[in-house]
């Protein structure tokens, strides 16, 4: 599939996924660009002597192009902006901040610049300092989220901005994928597809949990705090979301998800732990290979807009 995001990237398709922190490690990274996408290592709250470290074991098994997620609020983003520069990765795409001091820096270094936005003043912004596309993230997507659902937010990031627009949040399948490319986008980001497939070595319990979660199974916690987070529920979302509804304070909230991610990815605590996904987890029923995910979501894209053609 040729389009502005491919030829950009220099990818076989428009599937880039999404740089989840703890889970997103080299060994996913390089399936997912060997499949033909663009593998994303998550920094989330890493080191960046890690992050070196996980840019060269990925280049020892991988010859195509793949990319490093920075979460600014990192206390080393500057030192893993330095990091990802010297090391020269294909694509950089961040969020949880404004990465415009390190756009220079990265674009001398011959590096594509693709910031996760959730409103369109962020995707305008991000167009005047050079960022070479956007991620649109609707809130239906897992972990941090914003407030728009996909369908409201990409359209009108695609009408605001001239830069190709990746769309995010709800997309598992080919038929979300068409949906997306119908509303403007060049590719799409999933990120709890990938979750259960072989190459990504969470903890099994993590697994198990996206794939036996029902439509309603995700919530949203952290909404007072004016940090949301979407995760399926169990014993921790539950006593989090009572606490807020008494009007517990950020100390108290922090306390109940101090490490929480660690504990599901690494220890397997689906009690305790912050499983995020997204809302459709729900649609996702057993484990599969990442070039296998892939292939299946272009070529169910493909069906559909055929289909979709041969009706006019």
């Amino acid at each position: 599939m040729n389009t502005q995001v491919t030829n950009l990237l220099d990818i076989r398709y428009p599937i880039i996924q999404g740089g989840m922190a703890w889970v997103a490690d080299y060994h996913l990274a390089a399936a997912v660009s060997l499949a033909g996408g663009l593998g994303i290592i998550g920094a989330g709250g890493a080191s960046a002597e890690f992050v070196r470290e996980q840019i060269r074991k990925v280049k020892e098994i991988c010859d195509k192009p793949f990319g490093v997620n920075i979460m600014l609020m990192n206390p080393e983003a500057d030192k893993i902006a330095q990091v990802v520069a010297d090391e020269k990765v294909a694509v950089v795409t961040t969020g949880a901040g404004n990465p415009s001091k390190y756009i220079p820096m990265w674009k001398e270094a011959g590096i594509k610049v693709i910031p996760v936005v959730a409103s369109v003043a962020l995707a305008k912004m991000m167009e005047r300092c050079g960022a070479d596309a956007v991620v649109a993230e609707g809130t239906e997507a897992g972990g941090h989220i914003g407030e728009l659902t996909t369908m409201s937010l990409l359209p009108q990031v695609c009408d605001a901005v001239s830069i190709p627009v990746i769309g995010a949040g709800g997309i598992a399948d080919g038929r979300g994928m068409a949906a997306a490319f119908m509303l403007g986008a060049s590719a799409v980001q999933m990120g709890t597809a990938f979750l259960v497939t072989k190459e990504c070595n969470i903890h099994a319990n993590y697994k198990n949990k996206v794939i036996k979660a029902k439509d309603i199974d995700s919530k949203v916690t952290g909404r007072s705090t004016g940090h949301p987070v979407r995760t399926i529920r169990n014993k921790m979302t539950n006593e989090y979301l009572k606490l807020e509804k008494a009007g517990a304070g950020l100390d108290e909230l922090e306390q109940l998800t101090l490490g929480g991610l660690k504990k599901a990815v690494v220890d397997g605590d689906a009690d305790y732990g912050s499983i995020m996904a997204g809302q459709i987890a729900g649609m996702i029923k057993e484990e599969t290979t990442c070039q296998r995910l892939i292939e299946q979501t272009v070529e169910q894209m493909q069906q559909i807009i055929n289909k979709y053609a041969e009706s006019k």
